[in-house]
């Protein structure tokens, strides 16, 4: 109900936005102008007090004589010339367009594209790395064409957590050979949290609260201390660029966790087992 009352609150201020009730009487459909508007609210809700969850956004369809359209944009991008292999390769996977190319100087390329909205999501984060940070891009809103079809997904899974409690740094040091991990230790987790990325495409269950075993025996070496590599701090817009189809994001005024929609490692594997 607060959550309710704040978001119609919002729309008295901001024109973009549109909100309506969905199915459920504890949930709502979010409408904005992409995901920095959407991020916006729910930063400024959040620093209010307010604690909720939010699924990975997706692009509003049109359909007109029968025929599905979705939202395109125009994609403006400056980087230097060594780069623009790389960014042509990805855009070109995710639909995108290219309509116009034109050196800037000696060292860097303008190149110009048209893209369903749907293949920028999760894009900007890969466009720093692959440019180094020395990329620009620039955006606008291109209007609404034909349906071009079944995106790719993202192409790595979650490393899940096992199981309630404390994460440890002798579970954490195992859970690293297995993908990023996005916390360090002494961080409470629960069942069904993402609690890293995995370079491969399933999800992988790992158990960060695992604690070493003690012996009456000392091997030499044994007791060195264990070596963490830093956990990658995921701000608000890395989150919504991660969330997967079954992932939700949860948002308090103390911290943003990523989790499974089904926390119960269990009832995931009998609901894939179901899909197969």
């Amino acid at each position: 109900r607060q959550i309710r009352d704040r978001l119609h609150r919002e729309l008295l201020k901001d024109v973009a936005l549109k909100v309506e009730d969905s199915t459920s009487s504890e949930s709502f459909k979010v409408m904005g102008r992409g995901e920095m508007h959407l991020s916006i609210l729910i930063e400024n809700m959040r620093r209010e007090g307010y604690e909720f969850q939010v699924s990975p956004p997706k692009v509003l369809f049109k359909e007109e004589n029968g025929q599905l359209l979705e939202p395109f944009e125009l994609v403006v991008i400056d980087v230097p010339t060594e780069f623009q292999g790389s960014v042509i390769e990805k855009l070109s996977s995710r639909k995108a367009e290219l309509i116009h190319m034109a050196p800037q100087g000696a060292t860097r390329m303008r190149i110009e594209f048209k893209i369903p909205s749907r293949g920028l999501f999760g894009y900007k984060s890969e466009f720093l790395t692959d440019t180094k940070g020395e990329g620009v891009l620039n955006t606008i809103f291109d209007g609404y064409k034909p349906y071009k079809g079944e995106l790719p997904v993202r192409q790595s899974g979650s490393l899940i957590s096992f199981e309630t409690g404390t994460s440890i740094t002798y579970g954490l040091y195992n859970a690293q050979e297995r993908g990023a991990l996005f916390i360090g230790a002494g961080v409470p987790v629960y069942e069904g949290m993402v609690v890293g990325a995995s370079p491969k495409a399933e999800d992988l269950v790992v158990n960060v609260c695992k604690r070493k075993h003690l012996t009456n025996t000392r091997a030499s070496g044994s007791d060195d201390a264990l070596r963490l590599v830093p956990p990658r701090n995921l701000s608000l817009e890395d989150c919504l660029e991660f969330l997967a189809d079954d992932e939700l994001l949860e948002v308090t005024p103390e911290s943003l966790r990523i989790r499974k929609q089904i926390l119960s490692n269990q009832l995931r594997a009998k609901q894939r087992g179901k899909l197969k």
